[in-house]
């Protein structure tokens, strides 16, 4: 488990891109038979990404960060697979999951993965009470439809956990969103969370294709080029956006002070 330190807005405006990609992109969670992690100070996120093989089992193993007996002992956990079918185990119970299915988990729990070519994405946030385990099918939840064809921006939003009429969570927010053929952008026009960090993760990209992702502050925004499989850390103060050049989706993820979905920032292009 890799551990970065929270960062200030004017760190990312004067950052070369080598720090940039050091601070806010992770590029490596996904390695055969192994759980990698990343743990960061910004409202104490973890982001991991576990990979079984064969037909053994990959537990989630605790980490000297986390200063615990297991991973969730104070803590909560949303899962989404990114890759082919496969199976959650939480406390000996399996779950099936299929590409771009969701579960949470709450504290307390002990949770392993099986599968062979499945990636399971996972994100974690600090837990004050226990709110059970359930899966989310993505065949099965209500998208919301957003943008249009003129803005590039047509794409369904899949919620998981959410907030009210959701799920519920100490902290977690987190589900899917599929960007439609033709288009490009994620989140545009773009905004902030001044109360919660946000953590979006790339996937469904094909090997030779891009998503060009925007972070920073209004006025003063960077970029990141980022593959499939990656993740980018925005802090609260930083906006997020990207345009792809090719198909993909991307797992979102929040965690801070509340669980209002509605609690974010609106950023004017003007203002970019």
């Amino acid at each position: 488990m890799e551990v970065r330190q929270a960062t200030a807005p004017a760190s990312a405006e004067t950052a070369t891109t080598a720090e940039l990609r050091e601070r806010y992109l992770v590029d490596d969670l996904f390695a055969d038979g192994e759980v990698r992690a990343v743990y960061t100070h910004e409202d104490r996120l973890v982001v991991a990404g576990a990979v079984p093989t064969a037909d053994e089992s990959l537990a989630l193993p605790a980490a000297d960060p986390l200063r615990a007996e297991h991973f969730l002992e104070r803590r909560e956990l949303g899962v989404v697979n990114v890759g082919g079918p496969g199976r959650l185990i939480v406390d000996d119970e399996p779950y099936e999951l299929g590409t771009l299915d969701g579960a949470y988990v709450g504290r307390g729990r002990r949770v392993a993965f099986r599968g062979d070519g499945a990636r399971f994405y996972l994100v974690s946030a600090t837990a004050h009470a226990d709110h059970g385990v359930a899966v989310f099918r993505r065949a099965e939840i209500e998208p919301v439809d957003l943008g249009d064809q003129r803005g590039a921006s047509v794409r369904r939003l899949y919620r998981y956990v959410w907030g009210s009429g959701g799920h519920p969570s100490c902290q977690l927010q987190l589900g899917v969103t599929v960007i439609a053929e033709g288009s490009v952008w994620n989140t545009m026009p773009p905004h902030r969370h001044d109360r919660r960090t946000e953590v979006y993760l790339y996937t469904q990209l094909d090997d030779d294709a891009r998503v060009l992702h925007v972070l920073g502050e209004p006025g003063h925004t960077r970029h990141l080029w980022v593959r499939d499989g990656e993740a980018v850390i925005s802090p609260s103060w930083s906006v997020h956006a990207g345009a792809g050049t090719g198909p993909y989706a991307f797992v979102w993820a929040m965690a801070g002070e509340n669980t209002d979905y509605g609690d974010l920032d609106p950023v004017a292009l003007e203002a970019l």
